[in-house]
């Protein structure tokens, strides 16, 4: 039997010239459904709870669907454990982590997923913390989880907001893919798959596909990266056997 997991991996909430999820609000409610009524959302990535949840269940209630926020249940691991479904927003990725273990609910999250088959949508931050660690976020380290591993909803890395170098700029820093190609000097680092904005990794079971408006770029430890086109199958990420790397989900 497959794997219940199903995952809408987002890597921004807000596309340049549209509203606060408007890029992606027909793939949340085709892939939530009619069967989801409430969804559970969680705030942690921002320091203003109570506006980011204003926020998201104005979005929500929009599309059809309650929102409650995990920041006003009075104990989070219960309510991951009713959860119909789950989204996770965007903001600093190391503060969403750290809050995820301060809160005890990331083993939680990983056994709902996994066994329930729990809906999982993720943007920006939410999609980092959803991978096998936050390594490649683009965010300062403003506070200290107590591990880089995350929940491991999918066994490799992924850097939202991926940015092309812009051939005209006189900026003299590192660009985005020199910075994960350092990543990969590091020894058993897997994949990293860069989501421009407006891109979407849909997984269901045992298969990830590449949804959204952009293309995403695939670096893999050894070689050189690649350009994969909207529709792209990118099942074979989900094992870990065909990079050889010991990571158990």
């Amino acid at each position: 039997m497959g794997s219940k997991r199903r995952l809408l991996l987002v890597s921004n909430s807000t596309l340049h010239g549209s509203g606060y999820l408007d890029h992606c609000e027909a793939q949340i409610k085709s892939f939530l459904g009619s069967q989801v009524k409430t969804v559970l959302f969680v705030p942690y990535a921002l320091n203003d709870r109570d506006g980011y949840a204003k926020t998201a269940r104005t979005k929500y209630e929009s599309m059809g669907y309650k929102l409650d926020s995990i920041h006003e249940q009075p104990d989070p691991v219960a309510a991951v454990k009713a959860a119909e479904a789950m989204f996770i927003g965007g903001g600093n990725t190391f503060r969403l982590l750290k809050a995820l273990y301060d809160n005890k609910i990331v083993s939680e999250i990983k056994k709902r997923v996994f066994e329930d088959g729990m809906p999982y949508i993720g943007s920006s931050a939410g999609t980092n913390v959803s991978t096998i660690s936050i390594s490649t976020t683009n965010d300062m380290p403003i506070v200290q989880p107590p591990t880089f591993e995350a929940i491991g909803l999918v066994p490799f890395n992924i850097n939202p907001h991926f940015l092309d170098p812009d051939p005209n700029s006189t900026h003299q820093g590192e660009t985005r893919e020199t910075r994960i190609k350092q990543y990969h000097e590091e020894d058993d680092t897997p994949p990293v798959l860069g989501l421009r904005e407006g891109g979407i990794l849909h997984v269901e079971g045992d298969k990830a596909t590449l949804r959204g408006t952009t293309n995403a770029r695939l670096f893999l430890r050894g070689k050189e990266p690649t350009e994969h086109e909207q529709g792209t199958d990118f099942s074979f990420l989900l094992d870990t056997k065909n990079y050889q790397l010991d990571i158990k989900l």
